[in-house]
């Protein structure tokens, strides 16, 4: 892994507060067409794009680094409405969770403000270089377990940069992890956890809500539940018999169904452009009970 010198947090921040823009594309001009009579030239390869620096991944949709979480002693509910924390990706557009945003209380839980930046690669290659070194990746093996905890959540990086891709996973991060020669890099881990997680330092750098193009709509069965506010099934284009079980037995029984965001507004809920995270139970056609989470989709994940 590299080893060159890491601009100080605060630099960054400073930039990303500058350089905060909703990302766009300018159209290519059309080809012009060759002289009647001229010999057509062969078609040139587009090239690939040169990073300087610690390599990483250029598509839009490729990730470069994300901060995530996994388990946990929490209702399924919560699981399938979790967002990643952290995400950069090659272009240098990054998605975060506003983490320490208050609640907003209510019956009805939404999730935490989800919002958006570009960075430019001066910022990229400043971040990397904290998160391979300073935070520990570069040196991290791939599992840590903490057999002094249990039902802890469990904080997943995955980072795609210098020549090298790698998941680490850490459980229980933050807790006092027990006496051996894995402290320092836990240690490090965690330092790299609470900047992704409060990466914006509160809202005080510059960016913009995330605007999902399409979400995710997961239903639990809620057979049994009593004493709970039940709507009618909310959307006569999508019935409950089309959302899809995953394939996998051993995964969890949730079925899933891929929501525009006019579908989700539909559900008159304040907030529910960052996800839905609990307390809403429909009804279907056939007087079936069912719990209602809303996910929101990033960039990479299919739709």
């Amino acid at each position: 892994m590299s080893t060159r010198t890491f601009l100080p947090a605060a630099a960054l921040l400073f930039a990303l507060g500058a350089a905060a823009c909703s990302a766009g594309a300018t159209p290519a001009s059309s080809p012009t067409a060759p002289p009647s009579g001229a010999p057509s030239e062969a078609p040139t390869a587009t090239p690939t794009p040169v990073v300087a620096g610690i390599a990483h991944p250029t598509g839009a949709k490729d990730i470069v680094l994300r901060y995530d979480s996994a388990g946990g002693f929490v209702p399924p509910e919560f699981l399938a409405a979790r967002v990643p924390f952290f995400t950069l990706y090659g272009d240098g557009r990054i998605v975060f969770v506003r983490s320490n945003a208050e609640p907003t209380g209510g019956d009805i839980g939404v999730g935490q403000p989800i919002r958006t930046a570009v960075l430019t690669e001066e910022q990229i290659q400043s971040l990397l270089q904290f998160a391979l070194t300073d935070g520990g990746l570069a040196a991290a093996r791939e599992s840590y377990m903490n057999p002094m905890i249990a039902d802890a959540p469990t904080a997943v990086f995955t980072v795609n940069a210098d020549n090298d891709s790698k998941t680490v996973s850490a459980m229980g991060l933050g807790i006092d992890p027990p006496p051996g020669p894995d402290a320092q890099v836990l240690q490090r881990l965690n330092g790299l956890a609470e900047r992704l997680r409060d990466f914006d330092q509160g809202g005080a750098i510059a960016s913009d809500p995330y605007q999902a193009a399409a979400y995710r709509g997961v239903i639990t069965d809620a057979t049994g539940v009593q004493a709970v506010p039940v709507r009618a099934w909310p959307w006569p284009d999508v019935k409950a018999t089309e959302f899809a079980f995953p394939n996998d037995p051993n995964a969890l029984q949730q079925a899933t169904a891929v929501l525009t965001p006019e579908q989700v507004a539909s559900l008159n809920v304040e907030g529910a452009s960052n996800g839905i995270t609990g307390g809403i139970w429909v009804r279907d056609e056939a007087k079936k009970l069912y719990s209602l989470v809303i996910r929101p989709l990033l960039p990479d994940e299919a739709k």
